[in-house]
């Protein structure tokens, strides 16, 4: 197994490089691993850094989703844990937009609880991204919605990290005010 810091740098140089070219939702045409880092980061924080397959998750939770990665490269590279929550993390993207949100919904209670936390970290990460000084009419109305979503996701998903329970209610009472 790899130590911490090859793991979580291992994780990071593959979503970098699986990532490469994509541009982020909200912020402008930020780069996609922008938001990897930053989800990354929350649960480091989160966790004080006691968790680095859980950060190197938090580094790899779209890969599968967005790129041509697989659960078996995953697992050989990092562990069958880190791949386990990516897999958790990974929506059915052949689903319209509606039943994939809907099922995260459906699905959240029976995560692991480290899934939980990727979740949590993932939807403060969203709703950071789509907070504009002066928003459009769309961009409120993208953000109300997608507050109103990541609500229903994160209450069922609440109870595994208190900062990260309070840093969600931050971002969330930020887009608020913002609306």
């Amino acid at each position: 197994m790899l130590s911490a810091v090859r793991l979580i740098s291992e994780a990071a140089d593959l979503a970098a490089r699986r990532h490469n070219g994509m541009a982020r939702k909200g912020r402008g045409s930020e780069p996609y691993i922008n938001h990897l880092a930053e989800v990354a980061s929350l649960l480091a924080t989160a966790t004080g850094g006691a968790d680095a397959e859980l950060v190197a998750a938090g580094w790899l939770h779209d890969t599968i989703e967005d790129t041509d990665t697989t659960h078996e490269e995953l697992a050989q590279k990092f562990s069958q844990r880190v791949a386990s929550l990516v897999v958790e993390c990974t929506d059915d993207m052949s689903l319209p937009k509606a039943e994939r949100r809907r099922r995260q919904v459906l699905d959240a209670p029976r995560k692991s609880a480290a899934a939980k936390l990727i979740k949590i970290a993932d939807k403060i990460s969203n709703i950071s991204a789509r907070i504009h000084s002066d928003p459009t009419t769309e961009e409120r109305d993208d953000l109300a919605d997608y507050v109103g979503w990541a609500e229903q996701v994160v209450a069922v998903c609440r109870g595994g990290n208190p900062w990260l329970d309070q840093a969600f209610d931050d971002a969330v009472q930020r887009a608020r005010a913002s609306l």
